[in-house]
């Protein structure tokens, strides 16, 4: 079940055999094994680490032992600020899960979130696409839950994220859940894991 779950959501992005992906703020790195495997030998992966999570890892982030990994030989890590957001090669598919509101928790997130959009923007191909996938907060309250309850307002991140120049190509549902009432902070036992969320596709216009 949790396969055919991770499955659907990768399915959002589109990622294919040769693809250049980028795991932005990938924790662990469930989603940058899922990339490797998919993008392939011809295809590359970059764990992008902000550097304000690096002191959270104390024996080096979890990436980089993927990375050091021969199964995952395709998988290199970045470790920059967010606001300094590049990659060394232009790139398909940036993806996001479960991070936007806590970017929001940063002291002077504003100009951190503008920077951080607009290099997303300078470092896809054209026709690339961003990934936001996130716990939902209940519309019209903004950036108000992003540290209570680790939830977001989606018209924010849209906002925000056309602001840098991408065109909205749509939304998945499917993990949505309408049984969540947004009150709940996205821990909490009663709704952990089953919290409603949504998965947003921004592009990058074609030249």
């Amino acid at each position: 079940m949790a396969g055919a779950v991770a499955a659907g959501r990768v399915g959002v992005a589109g990622v294919k055999p040769g693809d250049t992906v980028v795991d932005l703020m990938p924790g662990g790195g469930y989603f940058t094994r899922i990339f490797s495997k998919v993008v392939g030998p011809k295809g590359h992966v970059y764990a992008y680490q902000p550097t304000f999570q690096d002191a959270f890892f104390k024996k080096g982030a979890p990436v980089d032992a993927i990375a050091a990994d021969p199964a995952y030989k395709n998988v290199s890590v970045i470790h920059k600020p967010l606001k300094d957001f590049a990659t060394p090669t232009k790139v398909d598919v940036v993806w996001t899960s479960q991070n936007y509101p806590d970017i929001h928790n940063l002291p002077g997130w504003p100009a951190i979130i503008k920077a951080m959009n607009k290099g997303i923007y300078n470092s896809l191909n054209p026709g690339g696409v961003y990934i936001v996938l996130d716990h939902r907060a209940k519309a019209g309250t903004g950036t108000a839950d992003t540290h209570t309850l680790h939830r977001i307002d989606p018209a924010v991140v849209k906002t925000e994220v056309e602001a840098a120049g991408f065109k909205y190509a749509g939304e998945s549902d499917v993990l949505a859940n309408p049984k969540d009432d947004h009150s709940l902070i996205v821990f909490n036992p009663k709704i952990r894991h089953h919290t409603d969320q949504f998965i947003y596709k921004f592009e990058k216009p074609k030249m």
